[in-house]
């Protein structure tokens, strides 16, 4: 009310010297390890996580085997039979033209052009639907629907992802900084309400919990009722499905918006989607910084190996669990961080 604006100013860690100086360095001492079976106790972690990665791999292969593998013998049984049985009504038509036949049908349909009322399908490479393709090159979303096909074409998109990525990454983060300072009034308000009944740990939990829900709610709940209502061919699973391969990028590329050619504003359409996944993946960008910033859940410390590293002396004791930038206030021994106007 003075005239004055305030503006925040984000503090980062007082010391990031412990972060790059090995225990024990400068105070004469030597470093001793944590071991587990006469190794190192990270390195055995590690190994450790190696075998339960590789575990977890095989069992993905298992389910989707399990899964998938009947489907696909049944479709091939089928195919198998529907082709004899068209050679038998068409008996003009020899196999071997029928394959090529088949052959072009297959090529046409992995560039996106339809064989079915082909004349009056829009072109894949239109404004609406290339902008939409570089946004899943920027996004490194990828899907794999369309790719470009001459030698130009693909050395051009070589170039623009190695600019565009790292420029998409930078603009993500500075739209998750800002919205860190909302997220933590929610922190804020949490332990004024409820910091003399529980602990840090605990109102921080919640805090991840409540920023993770509206994440789900707004970026995948609704999206995906809304998808199954615009795409003729989606049911809401095939629609969650769908956001959730793209907010993580996986971007198997089997589900894309637009795909049918009788779409209505089909360009329109896809420019629209790309803002949704501009905006959903900051939404998840914001929900792992809140993940990070929970010490009690950030296992990967104790892979490095700086986490097993002590000295002789108790009083030179280290732990380190500084993993990288954080974008709020880091203090030793202090109340949760915080956003803080700056002093007038």
């Amino acid at each position: 009310g003075d005239g004055k604006s305030a503006h925040y100013k984000l503090v980062l860690p007082q010391s990031t010297e412990s972060l790059v100086r090995p225990v024990g360095y400068g105070d004469g001492k030597s470093a001793h390890y944590k071991r587990l079976l006469g190794i190192r106790r990270s390195n055995f972690l590690l190994v450790l996580l190696v075998l339960m990665q590789m575990s977890y791999l095989c069992f993905g292969a298992f389910m989707f085997c399990s899964f998938e593998g009947p489907g696909e013998q049944e479709l091939r049984r089928h195919l198998k039979m529907f082709r004899a049985a068209f050679l038998r009504n068409f008996s003009c038509l020899n196999d071997e033209a029928l394959e090529s036949f088949i052959v072009e049908i297959v090529r046409a349909h992995e560039n996106r052009v339809s064989p079915v009322k082909n004349v009056t399908s829009d072109p894949n490479w239109s404004f609406g639907h290339s902008f939409f393709f570089s946004s899943t090159i920027i996004t490194t979303i990828g899907y794999g629907n369309i790719t470009p096909l001459s030698t130009g074409g693909k050395i051009f998109c070589i170039v623009y992802g190695l600019i565009g990525i790292p420029l998409t990454l930078i603009l993500l983060s500075a739209f998750v900084e800002r919205l860190l300072i909302p997220v933590t009034y929610i922190l804020q308000f949490l332990n004024s309400r409820l910091g003399h009944l529980y602990q840090a740990f605990n109102i921080r939990v919640l805090h991840l919990f409540i920023v993770g829900l509206l994440v789900v709610v707004f970026f995948f709940l609704v999206p995906a009722a809304i998808f199954s209502s615009l795409e003729p061919e989606w049911d809401y699973v095939d629609s969650l499905y769908y956001c959730f391969i793209s907010l993580t990028t996986i971007g198997l590329g089997d589900f894309t918006p637009g795909d049918s050619y009788e779409q209505p504003y089909r360009p329109l359409y896809k420019v629209a989607v790309v803002g949704y996944l501009l905006v959903g993946l900051t939404a998840m960008m914001l929900l792992l910084n809140v993940l990070y910033d929970i010490p009690q859940l950030n296992v990967g410390v104790f892979f490095l190996l700086k986490s097993d590293e002590l000295t002789n002396d108790p009083e030179k004791v280290r732990l380190h669990h500084g993993l990288g930038p954080k974008y709020t206030q880091q203090i030793d021994e202090a109340p949760p961080p915080q956003f803080y106007r700056a002093e007038k």
